[in-house]
């Protein structure tokens, strides 16, 4: 049964509607010592069932901190990828292989590898939102919260290939002025905002504050009130003083965005098409019936080569190494 389930690469067996699913993943988890990591772009079931939210290095870390025997991502293949790498000891699933993301999938390896060998001269940044074969190519990793900091930490004569996504990337060579070579990736998620409907949004809606994630396009980003991670977009609508946000990211944050400010007004940008949100499909395969069947039979499992696991760990260590001397 289990290498079934493993190679049609998915859970869709029937599971009984009769099932209080909230209540069986609680009793699977118990008995399994599991935990659930749900990023931030899931739906909100999954997000209420999760023992952390957040962004994907961030849950990586805090299951690594666990003593937990299984982790359950439910998120996208990078970033099981990602627990698994800090985590080679413990068994990690998630609950669609299919879950792929359309950034990381932008950048294949081989392709990078002869890209890189043009550039010999280069130090290669690599996004986290990439695949474990992208990051054996990689010297530091970064996130979108530490991109800038990482790039500014490093010898100003320093020439750069940042992959593999280039809305991050102008963002960050905009800012600092450096010499970067951008590899062409990028989520789809973030570049169908439509710029127009945006600004007929804000034009609606005069007191609400544009926050953008640095994925998006250069033309959206030049019009936003703030622009940083997911998190960093939770932590400022939460801070601040504004009662109303055109959030430019995948809709599923605003459901702990509404959470934690019950009180506020958020309103998902406008994609140029004709949905009225915008959503990762890629995401949104993860459903809380896949969940359960994930932790019921502990598949599909995220099985990594050793050697594949350690050099592409080396690059994340790179950066928590400058994150702490440079306190990133």
């Amino acid at each position: 049964m289990g290498e079934d389930l493993q190679t049609k690469g998915f859970l869709d067996i029937p599971v009984d509607l009769s099932l209080d699913l909230f209540a069986e993943i609680n009793k699977l988890k118990k008995e399994k010592n599991a935990i659930i990591l749900a990023h931030y772009y899931q739906d909100a079931d999954i997000q209420d069932i999760a023992d952390y939210i957040g962004d994907s290095l961030g849950l990586s870390q805090e299951a690594a901190k666990t003593d937990a025997d299984i982790i359950v991502f439910a998120g996208v293949h990078f970033m099981a990828e990602t627990a698994k790498i800090l985590s080679p000891t413990k068994k990690v699933l998630l609950p669609d292989l299919k879950a792929g993301c359309s950034l990381a999938d932008s950048c294949p390896a081989d392709k990078f590898a002869e890209f890189k060998k043009q550039h010999p001269d280069h130090l290669v940044i690599s996004y986290i939102n990439c695949t474990a074969e992208l990051k054996t190519l990689t010297d530091i990793v970064c996130t979108s919260t530490n991109a800038l900091q990482i790039i500014e930490s490093l010898p100003k004569e320093q020439k750069i290939i940042f992959a593999p996504d280039k809305n991050l990337g102008a963002y960050i060579k905009k800012k600092t002025g450096r010499d970067m070579v951008l590899w062409d990736g990028a989520c789809m998620v973030h570049e169908i905002f439509s710029l127009e409907k945006i600004v007929k949004l804000k034009n609606q809606h005069p007191g609400a504050l544009l926050l953008a994630h640095p994925e998006c396009e250069a033309n959206l980003l030049d019009i936003a009130d703030y622009i940083g991670s997911t998190t960093g977009i939770l932590n400022y609508a939460t801070k601040s003083s504004a009662n109303e946000f055109i959030v430019a990211t995948e809709a599923g944050i605003i459901h702990q965005m509404q959470l934690k400010n019950p009180n506020k007004t958020f309103i998902p940008a406008p994609p140029n098409n004709s949905c009225a949100c915008n959503d990762c499909p890629h995401m949104k395969l993860n459903t809380l019936e896949k969940l359960y069947n994930c932790l019921k039979y502990e598949q599909p499992e995220i099985l990594m080569d050793k050697d594949l696991i350690e050099k592409a760990r080396k690059p994340i260590e790179k950066m928590l190494e400058l994150s702490a001397k440079f306190g990133l």
